[in-house]
């Protein structure tokens, strides 16, 4: 099992930069991990995935060099770098734990979400 907690989100202009934060404990390093995000009425999408080794990642086209998804095992972090911010990226931020890919249904575990807002 492994149990997370996210940070880092907020108020930023457009153009702007955030880092989000997944801190994790349990058996961080065994899991694949990702970020997925929900904006009011509408359902939750994928945004990154980082597989166990740190060594492949996967993007939305949306943010495609833009952010960017690390992780550090030894310190049990994931993190999401975000920058060229739009108003459209508006949402909570989830950070999940499973099996890498982009279907919310290969994450078995979940933190409980980060505001980001971004404006105009």
């Amino acid at each position: 099992q492994v149990q997370l907690v996210e940070s880092g989100g907020g108020l930023v202009q457009a153009g702007g930069s955030l880092r989000l934060s997944c801190a994790a404990s349990g058996r961080f390093s065994y899991y694949d991990m990702g970020w997925f995000r929900q904006a009011p009425g509408k359902e939750r999408e994928f945004v990154a995935a980082i597989v166990s080794s740190g060594g492949s990642t996967e993007y939305a086209n949306f943010v495609k060099g833009r952010f960017t998804i690390s992780r550090d095992n030894a310190k049990n972090m994931m993190y999401l770098q975000m920058g060229s911010l739009k108003p459209e990226d508006t949402a909570i931020y989830y950070c999940a734990a499973g099996v890498f890919g982009d279907s919310p249904s290969l994450y078995n575990y979940w933190g409980q979400g980060t505001q980001v807002t971004v404006s105009s």
